[in-house]
C-alpha cells in the first residue's frame, strides 16, 4: 500500500485499517467497530512506548551500542504519542460540536 504520508503506517499500523483501496475507490468504514480500531491504535502506540523504554534500558546497562537506533526509537515513540494525542483531540472536538448542536 503507498501511502502519502510517509512512514506513518509503520508508527501506528491501526491507521491503515480501511485506508486501503477497493475497487478503484477507498473504503470509507473500517473493518471493525470504532472501539476495535481505537482499541488497536492505543495498543499499538503503547507497544511503540514500550519498545522505546526498552531500548533505553539497553543503552543504560551497556548492552546496546548504538545510540542512533536508540534515539531514533525515542523519537518515534514521542512523535506517536503526540500524533496520537492530536487524534484523541480532534475526536473530542467533534464529539463537543456534536453534543452542542441544537435538535
Amino acid at each position: 500500500m503507498t501511502n502519502g504520508i510517509g512512514q506513518i503506517g509503520r508508527l501506528i499500523p491501526a491507521l491503515q485499517q480501511g485506508s486501503e483501496i477497493k475497487g478503484g475507490s477507498a473504503a470509507n468504514e473500517p473493518d471493525g467497530k470504532f472501539t476495535d480500531v481505537f482499541g488497536k491504535l492505543i495498543n499499538s502506540v503503547n507497544s511503540i512506548q514500550q519498545e522505546s523504554a526498552q531500548a533505553q534500558e539497553l543503552l543504560a546497562t551497556g548492552e546496546a551500542a548504538d545510540l542512533h537506533q536508540v534515539m531514533i526509537a525515542v523519537e518515534e515513540a514521542g512523535i506517536t504519542m503526540d500524533l496520537f494525542l492530536e487524534i484523541r483531540n480532534r475526536l473530542l472536538e467533534g464529539y463537543q460540536s456534536l453534543v452542542k448542536m441544537p435538535m
